[in-house]
Order: C-alpha cells, then structure tokens, then sequence
C-alpha cells in the first residue's frame, strides 16, 4: 500500500517530532479496507499516544493528521 501524507500530517508530524517512517510502519501492519479510520498507538519516540487519522482508497493512505494525545488520554 502506498502512504502519503498531507501538507497538514507533514507539519504536525515535525512540529511534534513524530518520525514519518514509524507512522507508515503504523498503517502497513494494519490490514485496513477503504475508507476514514481513527488510530491510536503508543510509540517508543513520543510520550503519550499518537492519534493518527488516514483515509484508505484503492490501496492508498493518506495520512490527514497525527498528533500526541496530551490530557490524560493513555492507552
């Protein structure tokens, strides 16, 4: 499956220092069909929970956003 990301996932990911390659990793070892889905993983590099939201279509993810879950959002 090919993942892009968008302009905003671009940013959100640097401003919050979350590596674009954990990310992908994230969405390939899910089995995902088509459509808008809502993740949430604990990463080794961030803190707290990543919420990472991607739409899958013919086989490709685009990544819309992720950012850290900050107020008392855990796992």
């Amino acid at each position: 499956m090919k993942i892009i990301f968008s302009r905003h996932a671009k940013r959100r990911a640097k401003l919050y220092k979350i590596p674009e390659d954990l990310i992908r990793d994230v969405i390939s070892e899910k089995n995902l069909p088509d459509g808008k889905h809502e993740l949430i993983e604990k990463l080794s590099v961030v803190e707290y929970p990543v919420k990472i939201i991607v739409v899958i279509e013919m086989e490709v993810g685009t990544v819309v956003t992720n950012y850290p879950l900050k107020k008392g959002n855990e796992l």
